[in-house]
């Protein structure tokens, strides 16, 4: 049986912080997790990016009597694939992370006080890319002495940011598996981004983004978090128990204006167990980042296929059948094209009712396979 994981949030600071768009934003804090010891070579270091509405909270638990461990807590720990006995593991929260209200959350964005101002930025934030997140986690990994990291890894916006630090920095990187994630996204992702936005941009009480010091556009802010759910999950997910057709418990089927049906229900659920945490100008934040995502832009690429080019890390593209996010034509097209530039790519398949969240709550299903490819000599 493995080793109980507990961790601790920390915190890291930025005196400034010059983001892709040549703007400077001042007074920069993240916070991030490890795990395992660094060795004295501190070769032995792993990166872990999350995904879009998750956190550093890659594994492990804060407290033993904690309900749940971190997202990736199956893969990562003593003796697990990601082996915390052998690596040294960081994850950094991301600059406008979505969960900005969760107290162990440490992360900059519209809703931290401007130091100019003493208010809340709003929109007056600069909108940053995802080169800019894993600007912040060079910095975090320069801090702590490491040189040259074994591996970067991580599910959807999280694999988007795995290719970036293979794009951007690819002396500094030994081996990639980009999970759930392909940079050959099309339009079709582009717009679905907008969708989950729209709600939000709806709400009255959104104000232009200026609602820090009122009411917050909470209605908005949770159909926004049901689209996301919704759209990352699988039909087999909808009509799994207690989902397809039925009836919610007390469910009126004449009643138009009411959330009637169990599949219903079942979202509101989970969209309001995040909503205390959520920013609504975060997430129209992250939006806008996924929507401009260009790996290797902060390397000057200037599109898809030079930022690919510049990746000479052997990769395993870890992805779902069944994602209707990231589709499974744009992650072949990716492999295709990585291949096609002498890159040694691997695939593995992760197989579940639960779409594109396969990535995330079936991961230990190719455990040995990525256990064997971090312990690999290349």
């Amino acid at each position: 049986m493995n080793a109980e994981l507990l961790t601790f949030k920390q915190r890291f600071e930025l005196p400034e912080l010059q983001i892709l768009s040549g703007a400077t934003i001042k007074s920069v804090a993240v916070g991030f997790e490890t795990y395992g010891k660094l060795d004295a070579s501190r070769e032995n270091a792993i990166l872990v990016a999350h995904f879009f509405s998750g956190s550093s909270h890659a594994a492990g638990r804060y407290e033993p009597c904690d309900s749940m461990p971190g997202y990736w807590d199956a893969i990562i720990g003593p003796g697990k694939a990601v082996d915390t006995d052998r690596y040294f593991v960081i994850s950094v929260d991301s600059l406008v992370n979505l969960n900005v209200h969760d107290p162990k959350v440490v992360t900059t964005g519209p809703a931290s006080i401007d130091p100019t101002t003493g208010k809340p930025y709003g929109l007056k934030f600069p909108a940053v890319g995802i080169g800019d997140f894993i600007r912040v986690q060079k910095a975090v990994i320069d801090s702590l002495g490491i040189k040259r990291l074994h591996a970067v890894m991580g599910p959807s916006m999280g694999g988007l940011q795995t290719f970036d630090w293979a794009a951007t920095y690819p002396d500094c990187v030994g081996r990639i598996i980009p999970t759930i994630a392909t940079p050959m996204f099309g339009g079709w992702l582009t717009a679905w981004l907008s969708m989950w936005a729209q709600p939000i941009k709806l709400d009255p009480a959104w104000r232009g983004g200026d609602y820090y010091g009122a009411p917050p556009p909470l209605a908005g802010l949770e159909a926004s978090l049901r689209l996301v759910t919704l759209s990352a999950l699988h039909s087999q997910w909808a009509d799994g128990p207690g989902g397809g057709r039925a009836l919610a418990p007390g469910g009126d089927a004449g009643d138009v204006a009411a959330n009637s049906f169990a599949v219903e229900q079942r979202l509101e659920e989970i969209a309001r167990t995040r909503l205390d945490a959520s920013d609504a100008n975060h997430l129209l934040y992250l939006v806008r980042a996924n929507q401009t995502y260009l790996p290797g832009a902060g390397a000057g690429a200037k599109t898809v296929a030079e930022g690919l080019a510049r990746i000479k890390a052997p990769t395993l593209m870890l992805y779902s059948p069944e994602d209707q996010v990231f589709l499974v034509e744009w992650m072949h097209a990716t492999v295709g094209a990585l291949r096609e530039i002498g890159v040694l790519v691997e695939t593995g398949e992760i197989h579940g009712p639960h779409g594109h969240y396969n990535g995330i709550l079936r991961i230990a299903d190719v455990g040995p396979q990525i256990a064997e490819f971090l312990a690999r000599e290349f």
